[in-house]
């Protein structure tokens, strides 16, 4: 994980109607398919054949829209990996084992053509587009068409209750999804993530036609691809500037730095999760007491580990200061006087159009953005779409 400043658009996808359908080219399930408990035998087993595969293809053929989700790894494993693949479509749900001898390049190709259901797109569309080089064509994200709508809590969950009045089951959200053979209770959980989402999809694009704001949903669903596929910087210097970082100074800081590169070396060796090795507030807690000339242990270490862990702290305190870490400051100079102005101005201009459209305030546009904006107003095309900026008049 990064502490990259997201911009709106990114933000959107991390947090009854008339009949209309004219703009809709979703089948309309029964509601009987679309919303009654998932059977089982669409649970089991996952798609890990050739041929599945290609039963798999003919049934997504003739779909206008489907459904996906993913899930990794990342809490079992030091380098995430794609292991699911969800997949719903008014013919039914499936699941797709990325991690079996199956070729999935004719499933890219056949899903690159199709619009794609996602609820929170950003973390899939990466995922898919590292473990299959995925490059969506046209998406419908559902997160971001109920913030368009004004909706406070757009969780799956909150949003399915909200609109079939159904309650999803909980768990299974830090299970490892390597696991083979699945267990039938954690594809169960995986397959809720897609079973609902063409349906809800179809209430959310009425609802969007109705408030006339389909065009702005458009134009976010546009920006959140072409953020799904840059790559975020990583600046290796900072990374080990963990949460309480800051408060550690000179020879303290350069432990702690000797010591969250022991702990990724660690991780990669044995490819699990760096916190499996040491969590954050031990690392913090282990720079000051080598700092003060004890020595930190833990019974979970091995004689190895131990050994290493207390060289890399030894090489950190041998360091002469001007090889220590120097504080970074992130705030930059302060804005001037006319900056903070123009941020107002906005700030007050993006309240009063988010109060009468019944917006987030920060949906229309950050504290942030609104900032660099009013520094550089250059900068608005990249950050903003079209609708934002002119609510924001810019």
């Amino acid at each position: 994980m990064t502490n990259d400043e997201e911009s709106p658009n990114a933000q959107m996808t991390k947090e009854h109607l008339d009949g209309s359908n004219r703009h809709s080219d979703f089948v309309q399930p029964s509601q009987s398919s679309a919303l009654a408990s998932i059977p089982s035998s669409l649970s089991s087993p996952l798609i890990a054949t050739h041929a599945q595969l290609a039963g798999l293809l003919e049934k997504i053929e003739p779909t206008a829209r489907v459904a996906v989700d993913t899930e990794a790894d990342s809490l079992h494993c030091y380098r995430e990996k794609l292991c699911l693949l969800q997949i719903s479509m008014p013919s039914g749900d499936f699941i797709v084992d990325p991690l079996a001898d199956v070729d999935l390049a004719p499933l890219r190709e056949l899903l690159e053509r199709k619009k794609i259901v996602l609820h929170g797109a950003d973390y899939d569309l990466r995922m898919l587009r590292r473990g299959l080089s995925f490059t969506a064509r046209e998406i419908f994200d559902t997160v971001i068409a109920a913030r368009l709508l004004g909706i406070r809590e757009f969780s799956l969950a909150a949003m399915v209750k909200r609109y079939f009045g159904i309650e999803l089951p909980k768990g299974s959200q830090k299970a490892n999804w390597a696991q083979r053979p699945l267990p039938k209770r954690m594809a169960d959980y995986a397959i809720n993530d897609t079973h609902y989402l063409l349906p809800l999809a179809e209430k959310l694009e009425a609802e969007l036609d109705r408030h006339h704001r389909l065009d702005w949903f458009r134009q976010s669903c546009g920006r959140a691809i072409e953020q799904a596929a840059v790559e975020r910087d990583r600046n290796e210097d900072e990374l080990w500037r963990i949460r309480g970082a800051g408060a550690l100074r000179g020879r303290a800081a350069a432990v702690l730095r000797a010591l969250w590169q022991w702990r990724e070396k660690e991780a990669a060796a044995v490819d699990r999760p760096a916190f499996h090795i040491l969590q954050n507030h031990e690392l913090i807690s282990s720079a000051e007491a080598f700092v003060a000339g004890a020595t930190p242990d833990y019974r979970h270490f091995s004689e190895r580990r131990r050994r290493t862990f207390c060289d890399a702290a030894k090489y950190a305190l041998q360091l002469p200061a001007e090889d220590w870490p120097v504080l970074q400051c992130r705030s930059g100079p302060r804005p001037s006087a006319e900056i903070l102005r123009r941020t107002e101005k906005m700030r007050q201009r993006r309240d009063q159009a988010a109060k009468e459209l019944g917006l987030e305030p920060a949906f229309v546009a950050s504290r942030g953005t609104l900032e660099s904006i009013a520094a550089n107003q250059s900068r608005a095309e990249k950050v903003l779409v079209p609708w934002q900026r002119e609510l924001l008049g810019v």
